[in-house]
């Protein structure tokens, strides 16, 4: 049987794993300034998203495969529509039994939302052209005990006025190194920031960002950072100097993993794919 190509989005409650990205070194407690090559390593591969997902379709389609995915979310964090590609020659097997009989193999906090053919070069990371995370917050005296691991509890009253003109402030094209966890390994820290934006209802806050992809932390820095704002700790017209001051130390604390989801990802059309010989950008 030729290979085919298969797309398949994920959802996943990222509670129970160190991320997706097979990995050996685990999170750590360590200052967001402590550079990556000082995370101890583990003999042992550690619970992943990707792990779990590869090894749940090999068993249906009776091969190991390389499961690629278009984002690495951290420990923690869940997703919505994560989107990765595989190969494979079981090409006999329907699309949707392959997705039903996978999920049948898989936990309860991972599911394969859809599966379909994909054309040969498409690849999940290098046709990425947006991606967009929603960070979500509980503000209210009482926690919420149905969701403490979906959201971030923040028992204060936030001025709701200065986290919107603070997070307006924040898009557009900028070097984000001041946003960025310390070691990040990208050649730039330069990314375009097409939206953030601030919803609520009742105690529930919702911040959206939107950007062709981020760097390490940005999206958990920028949110802990607007929230010091909506504190009252930092005024909104200080991010401009965040921004210009290219330093770690100058924006705010990252904010937990739990509140944070991969919503959705864009992709260039086929076409645009194949002319298109620009290096992804890949958080």
């Amino acid at each position: 049987m030729p290979l085919q190509r298969y797309k398949l989005t994920i959802a996943y409650r990222g509670t129970n794993y160190h991320g997706w990205q097979r990995q050996s070194a685990p999170d750590t407690d360590l200052p967001d300034t402590a550079p990556a090559s000082t995370l101890p390593i583990s003999p042992t591969p550690l619970p992943t998203i990707q792990e779990s997902a590869a090894r749940a379709l090999a068993s249906v389609v009776g091969h190991p495969l390389n499961l690629v995915g278009s984002s690495r979310t951290d420990a923690g964090v869940h997703a919505k529509g994560q989107v990765a590609h595989f190969d494979t020659d079981q090409t006999q097997i329907p699309p949707d039994n392959l997705r039903r009989a996978a999920n049948h193999k898989l936990p309860d906090d991972i599911l394969i939302r859809s599966l379909e053919p994909a054309p040969a070069d498409f690849d999940a990371i290098r046709w990425t052209v947006k991606k967009r995370y929603q960070y979500v917050i509980w503000n209210h005296p009482n926690r919420n005990p149905f969701s403490a691991d979906l959201s971030w509890h923040r028992w204060q009253e936030l001025d709701l006025s200065a986290i919107a003109a603070a997070a307006g402030l924040l898009e557009g094209e900028h070097d984000f190194t001041s946003f960025a966890r310390t070691g990040h390994g990208r050649s730039s820290a330069v990314r375009t920031l097409h939206s953030c934006r601030l919803s609520h209802r009742g105690p529930l806050l919702i911040i959206g960002l939107e950007s062709s992809g981020f760097l390490w932390h940005m999206c958990r820095i920028i949110v802990g950072t607007l929230l010091e704002i909506g504190l009252g700790r930092r005024p909104a017209t200080d991010i401009p100097a965040m921004l210009a001051a290219r330093d770690r130390q100058s924006a705010g604390l990252t904010a937990p993993p739990h509140g944070l989801y991969l919503q959705w990802i864009q992709f260039r059309e086929p076409q645009a794919a194949a002319t298109d010989t620009a290096p992804a950008v890949i958080d």
